[in-house]
């Protein structure tokens, strides 16, 4: 009882200390942006704040997954898939701000439709032109759709691989779905050329900034549901659904309920960190529905930790801020060096980058091992 007592301290004061990073992180970078000189070194351009924005996003994707692939066992390679719905439904928004100041000063249908010959706007962009409207099909459209799957997949008792493979056919089936044109939602091209957002001009160093902080505390905001869900009776259920699933059915408990909900709450924190991601970046489009962006998220919670909720975050700024570096330096050889990271922080660091700063990563006495196995076989050929 003491023992889970001081476990459950630790827990807290490192929640604490990384709600209190955050909060540092939301002040200090539009500060460094807005009010320190353009020639200092201190200074962070807009450039800077729009791509540590989307690093945030990309943690609040990572923590989606991580609730439930670490908590619960699931294993989505789709969750781009919700990721991009929740993107879309704020592009929508976004587009109907425009109004008639687009290319052909159409007040009601985007550019891309006056572009297509398109003569009314078609029924499911109805509503989004108020921003309340938006926010609700930004975490309702992925709900709905995780639900829908996830009531089908797991009543049938659908799990492990054949689980991962479903959703990733589900992610690639939509990717397929939104190239075309007769879809209304601007086919390969996407969403783009937004003006403003709330009537703030998106190109602004402030707008910038709002967003990035909005950013900020919706990463908060999620880690402190994943963390109350995981901490409470359910997150244990979750446990040891994903430790033992046939067990904890045996006992009582109805799996499926409680594996649908987690997925649910996953996918609509998916959603909203998609949301997030589109104003800052400026486009979204149907490659944020490719199979490879979901399954680039999976190596981000390995990265970080899986089952921490800290190191997905930790791991998708971490592999991303590599990324950036890699991509501008060396592109040809950017995957190679993610499959590279994947295998080595399998093989010696297989709690990741949480397991490691904890101690309990295992990795130093692997690499210790390999590196004596190395050296006793150099020592051999030597003696030869």
């Amino acid at each position: 009882m003491a023992h889970s007592s001081l476990i459950g301290r630790a827990v807290a004061a490192r929640s604490q200390a990384f709600l209190l990073v955050l909060l540092a992180i939301a002040v200090l970078v539009p500060v460094m942006n807005l009010a320190v000189p353009a020639g200092s070194f201190f200074h962070i351009p807009s450039y800077g704040v729009s791509l540590f924005g989307k690093y945030v996003c990309y943690a609040l994707l990572a923590l989606s997954i991580d609730l439930i692939w670490g908590y619960c066992g699931i294993l989505s390679l789709g969750h781009g898939a919700f990721f991009a719905l929740g993107g879309y439904a704020m592009g929508m928004h976004l587009m109907r701000e425009i109004g008639p100041r687009g290319v052909y000063g159409d007040p009601i249908l985007p550019d891309f439709m006056v572009f297509l010959n398109w003569k009314e706007l078609p029924w499911f962009w109805h509503g989004f032109d108020f921003f309340p409207f938006a926010l609700l099909m930004i975490v309702a459209v992925p709900g709905v759709l995780a639900f829908v799957f996830g009531w089908f997949a797991f009543r049938s008792r659908v799990t492990g691989v054949y689980l991962s493979i479903i959703t990733q056919a589900l992610t690639f089936a939509l990717m397929l779905a939104f190239f075309r044109n007769e879809m209304g939602f601007g086919g390969n091209n996407g969403l783009t050329d937004f003006k403003d957002i709330l009537g703030f001009d998106l190109q602004r160093d402030t707008t910038r900034c709002g967003l990035f902080v909005a950013s900020i505390v919706a990463l908060g905001l999620g880690y402190s549901i994943c963390r109350f869900v995981v901490r409470s009776k359910a997150g244990k259920v979750l446990v040891a659904i994903r430790d033992a699933e046939s067990r904890t059915r045996f006992l009582g408990y109805r799996v499926e309920g409680y594996k649908l909900f987690v997925f649910v709450l996953s996918a609509m924190l998916a959603g909203v960190a998609g949301a997030l991601y589109t104003p800052q970046v400026g486009i979204i489009n149907p490659s944020e529905f490719s199979p490879a962006n979901s399954i680039e998220v999976v190596v981000w919670v390995a990265v970080g930790g899986r089952g921490t909720l800290i190191g997905a975050v930790l791991g998708a700024i971490i592999v991303n801020g590599a990324k950036t570096l890699f991509t501008g330096w060396f592109p040809e050889i950017w995957l190679f060096a993610l499959g590279a990271l994947f295998v080595g922080v399998t093989l010696f660091m297989p709690k990741g980058v949480m397991g490691l700063l904890r101690g309990d990563g295992g990795g130093g006495a692997k690499i210790k091992l390999l590196l004596e196995k190395l050296g006793a076989a150099r020592t051999g050929r030597m003696l030869r």
